[in-house]
């Protein structure tokens, strides 16, 4: 699985005035398309995910074109560009197959919330970084 995508539904709520998905938006759409792509690396139970949480240390957005209020989703393209011990960075593009509405980035590191503290990458969590990097 180099990439994952994730169909992101847009909501009337997200639109400014001009009808334009307002620009804090799009974070909101990286986050459900990491959230739902991990889905298979987070604990079931509640200490389990206190103990081996993500959290975002980094983001960075580009907007490319305006991407205006409509029925259809959005895809959200997220691939892993890199993992080290505590951290790894994820890649994204919003677009539809002909239009690029904006990329970024994130950098997520691995934190304990109980301790308050960063973390290594477990060895599950690594696998699942290298089966979702393109090499």
């Amino acid at each position: 699985m180099p990439s994952y995508t994730y169909p992101c539904p847009l909501r009337w709520a997200d639109a400014d005035a001009y009808g334009h998905i307002n620009n804090a938006m799009f974070l909101r759409y990286m986050e459900e398309a990491r959230t739902r792509m991990f889905r298979e690396v987070l604990a079931e139970d509640e200490a389990g995910r206190r103990r081996h949480a993500f959290v975002v240390s980094r983001a960075s957005l580009d907007f490319r074109a305006p991407l205006h209020y409509r029925e259809d989703p959005v895809d959200v393209h997220v691939r892993v560009a890199q993992s080290r011990a505590v951290s790894f960075e994820l890649t994204y593009e919003i677009r539809d197959a002909d239009q690029l509405y904006a990329d970024g980035a994130t950098t997520i590191v691995a934190y304990n919330l109980d301790t308050g503290r960063p973390r290594r990458l477990t060895d599950t969590e690594l696998a699942f970084l290298d089966r979702c990097t393109e090499h």
